[in-house]
C-alpha cells in the first residue's frame, strides 16, 4: 500500500514548502547576475571593497597627517580576499576588464601603509600568473615603472611581493623581452637589488631577490654583462657592489634555505661564465678570496662528509655542481689573490670521487646504464681542480696531506684512478711524493694503474 504524504506525522510534510516558481527564478537570475564569471563571488562586494580602498586612501592624503599607516582591520581583511580571489582565472580576468590595476597603481602612488602597498602589490602579482592577464598588464607602461620603483622600498613584505611580480613578468616568454628592456633602462635597479642581497636578514625576501636576479642573468647576459661592468667603472665605492652582494646573500641564506644558497651558487656560476663577470669576482677589491672560503667551507663542513652515505652525491649535485664550477674559475684566476687551499679541502674532493666510485658500482648492481650528465659533470669539475691543485701544493703542504691522515688509502686509489686518464703529471707528483711518505702506498696505487701504451 503507497504510503500517504499529507499526514501531519510523514517525514515530507517536514520540510519548508517550496518558493513559487518565479521568485526563485529571479532571484537565481539576480545571483547569477551578480557573479563573477563561473566563480562563487559577488561582483557587488568587489565593486564595494574596491571603492572603500579608493575612499580609505584619499581620506588619508587629505587629513594631512604625515607618515599614515592605520589600516581598519576589516578592510584588511577583506583587501586580503581580494588578494586571495585574485588567483581565481574569472576574477583575474574582471579585475583587469574593471581596470582594478589602475586603481592598485593610484592607491600605491598614494598610500603611506606599507600594508596597504603590499596588499595592492600581491593583488597585482596573482592578476599577472594568468598569460594574457599577464601580457595585458605588462603593456602598461605605468605598471612597469612603478614596480621597477618598489624595488627601493625599505618595507620587507613589499619587497617580497614585488620580488614575485617582477618574476612572473620575466618568467613569461611572451613579454620577458620588454620587462628586461624596462631593467636595461632602469641603472637603479641594480643598485637596489644589490641592497638588499648585501644588507637583508630576511630569508624568504633573500630566496625571491635570487630567483629574480638569477632569472634574468640567464635571460640576458649582455645585461649581466652591463651590471659587472659598470660595478668596475663605478666610484662610489661605499655602496655595495653587484658580486659581493651576491655572495654575501649566499652567507646570510646558506643554514635556513638550501634552494636559496643553490639559486646563489648558480648566479656566481653564470657571472664566471662571461669575462666582465670574472674579472669583477678576481680584481683586487674583488670578493674571490671571501667566495673561494666560504665554498671550501661548505665543502668541509657541510658536503660529502666522512661519515655521509655514498648516495649523498645524488641528493647534493644540484649544490655541487655549481660550486665546483666557480671554484673551478676561481683557481684558473687566483694569481692575484693567492687563495689559501687548505688540506682538508683537497681531501673532500678526493673523498667525492671515491663518492662517486661507490655510486657507479651500485648503479651497476642495478644494472642502470642511463648517465647522469649532471653528475658527470660533478666529476669532471672535481678532476680538473684537483688536478691543479695538487700541481698548485708547494711540497710541504702535499707531504702534509699525506703524512696528516686527511686522506684514506681508498681516497688516494680513487683519486689516482680518476685523474689517471687525462692529468698524468698530476698523478706522477702525487705517487713521487708517495714514495717519500708511504711507499707501500705508493706501491698499491701505481699497481691499480692500467698499464700505458708504453708499458705495453
Amino acid at each position: 500500500m503507497q504510503r500517504s504524504v499529507e499526514g501531519p506525522g510523514s517525514p515530507e510534510t517536514r520540510r519548508n514548502p517550496s518558493p513559487p516558481p518565479d521568485r526563485d527564478e529571479a532571484e537565481a537570475e539576480a545571483d547569477g547576475a551578480d557573479r563573477v564569471g563561473s566563480s562563487v563571488y559577488s561582483r557587488r562586494w568587489l565593486f564595494g571593497t574596491l571603492s572603500r580602498l579608493i575612499q580609505t586612501v584619499t581620506e588619508q592624503n587629505s587629513s594631512g597627517v604625515k607618515d599614515s599607516t592605520e589600516l581598519s582591520e576589516e578592510l584588511e581583511e577583506e583587501l586580503c580576499k581580494v588578494w586571495d580571489m585574485a588567483m581565481d582565472k574569472g576574477v583575474s580576468q574582471f579585475l583587469l576588464e574593471f581596470r582594478a590595476q589602475d586603481i592598485l597603481l593610484g592607491v600605491i602612488a598614494k598610500s603611506q601603509c606599507s600594508r596597504l602597498t603590499e596588499i595592492c602589490v600581491g593583488i597585482l602579482g596573482n592578476m599577472a600568473c594568468f598569460h594574457d592577464n599577464c601580457v595585458a598588464l605588462s603593456e602598461d607602461a605605468d605598471l612597469g615603472a612603478v614596480a621597477l620603483l618598489l624595488l627601493g622600498d625599505t618595507d620587507p613584505a613589499t619587497l617580497l611581493a614585488t620580488c614575485r611580480l617582477l618574476l612572473t613578468f620575466v618568467s613569461q616568454p611572451e613579454v620577458a623581452g620588454l620587462w628586461l628592456e624596462r631593467i636595461q633602462q632602469q641603472p637603479s635597479v641594480c643598485s637596489y637589488l644589490c641592497f638588499i642581497m648585501s644588507s637583508s636578514t630576511n630569508v624568504e625576501l633573500l630566496l625571491k631577490v635570487g630567483e629574480l636576479v638569477y632569472k634574468v642573468f640567464d635571460e640576458d647576459d649582455e645585461l649581466m654583462k652591463d651590471w659587472t661592468s659598470a660595478q668596475c667603472r663605478r666610484s662610489d665605492h661605499n655602496s655595495p657592489d653587484l658580486t659581493s652582494s651576491v655572495v654575501e646573500a649566499a652567507k646570510q641564506i646558506r643554514n635556513e634555505c638550501p634552494e636559496g644558497l643553490k639559486i646563489y651558487l648558480h648566479i656566481i656560476q653564470l657571472l664566471t661564465t662571461v669575462e666582465e663577470g670574472l674579472q669583477a669576482l678576481v680584481r683586487l677589491d674583488g670578493p674571490a678570496k671571501s667566495l673561494w672560503s666560504f665554498v671550501c667551507e661548505l665543502f668541509c663542513e657541510h658536503w660529502c662528509q666522512p661519515d655521509d652515505p655514498p648516495l649523498i652525491l645524488l641528493e647534493q649535485k644540484d649544490h655541487l655542481c655549481p660550486a665546483l664550477a666557480v671554484l673551478s674559475a676561481l683557481h684558473a684566476n687566483q694569481a692575484p689573490h693567492h687563495v689559501q687551499i687548505s688540506l682538508d679541502f683537497v681531501a673532500s674532493l678526493s673523498r667525492l670521487l671515491h663518492y662517486h666510485s661507490e655510486c657507479q658500482l651500485h648503479e651497476t648492481e642495478k644494472g642502470t646504464d642511463e648517465e647522469d650528465m649532471q653528475l658527470k659533470a660533478v666529476v669532471d669539475f672535481t678532476v680538473a681542480l684537483l688536478a691543479g691543485i695538487i700541481m698548485d701544493l708547494p711540497t710541504d703542504d702535499l707531504s702534509g696531506l699525506i703524512k696528516g691522515n686527511h686522506m684514506t688509502e681508498k681516497n688516494f686509489m680513487s683519486a689516482v684512478k680518476y685523474l689517471h686518464p687525462h692529468f698524468s703529471k698530476a698523478v706522477d707528483r702525487l705517487i713521487a711524493m708517495l714514495d717519500e711518505e708511504e711507499p707501500s702506498l705508493a706501491e698499491a696505487v701505481k699497481i691499480s694503474l692500467p698499464p700505458s701504451k708504453t708499458d705495453c
